[in-house]
């Protein structure tokens, strides 16, 4: 079972939002002033983004790809400064813990995470609201780390698993939850199931839309999430 972290399980965008601007002024020397879209996104698509949106030219492409180590160091350490504030201005969203849990009771059950963070932003979320406990986070995938879209990366992800318990997960064993319809795509690429939650930006009608598997309105029904998983066509 593979976990999107933002919008999904927690809520911590004002932070992290800051945390962005702090690092794009270290890195470009230029303020933040627009910060592009980040639902369903990865880290290094959001600040090839910014650039273009707050004006920042450079001669040449190869540039902007030379800027992307350095930013997304400056963001770790801007983001881990703020750890304290991800619990007191950021919020872990209604029936995560419990639902993490449930899975984490399934039998044969592994859980970890595909998410567009990189994997010390995505562990200093996990951590804060004490949902690392449920991951195994050395087979996971960072989209803001691991050089793959999040499609080809799920695969990547389910091989690391599968190297890890030596069992071989099945496309239909292997469920994606998250709240975007770009993750229900990724899910379809990456032959997972996928179950969207209507926590994020998307509605539940957009998310059916997007041709996700099932769709629940948010996590505090367990035994419903929990009924997918152990359902498999």
């Amino acid at each position: 079972m593979l976990w999107n972290v933002d919008l999904t399980l927690v809520d911590v965008a004002k932070v992290t939002r800051a945390a962005y601007a702090e690092a794009f002024a270290v890195v470009t020397g230029r303020p933040l002033v627009q910060l592009p879209q980040m639902a369903g996104r990865t880290e290094p698509e959001v600040f090839f983004d910014a650039l273009a949106l707050n004006g920042v030219s450079l001669r040449d492409p190869a540039e902007s790809e030379g800027l992307l180590a350095p930013f997304g160091a400056e963001l770790a350490t801007s983001l881990a400064a703020r750890r304290d504030l991800l619990t007191t201005e950021g919020q872990l969203l209604p029936g995560a813990a419990e639902s993490m849990a449930a899975v984490a009771g399934l039998p044969d059950a592994v859980q970890s995470v595909l998410t567009g963070a990189s994997r010390p932003n995505a562990a200093l979320k996990l951590r804060a609201f004490g949902l690392d406990r449920y991951v195994d986070l050395t087979v996971g995938g960072f989209a803001g780390s691991d050089p793959y879209p999040k499609g080809a990366l799920l695969r990547v992800t389910r091989q690391r698993a599968e190297e890890k318990y030596q069992v071989s997960f099945t496309d239909r064993a292997t469920v994606y939850i998250a709240d975007s319809p770009r993750d229900v795509e990724a899910a379809r690429i990456g032959g997972a199931r996928s179950l969207a939650i209507a926590s994020g930006r998307a509605s539940s009608n957009e998310l059916r839309d997007a041709g996700a598997d099932a769709v629940l309105p948010d996590l505090t029904d367990p035994a419903a999430l929990t009924a997918f998983i152990t359902t498999v066509p």
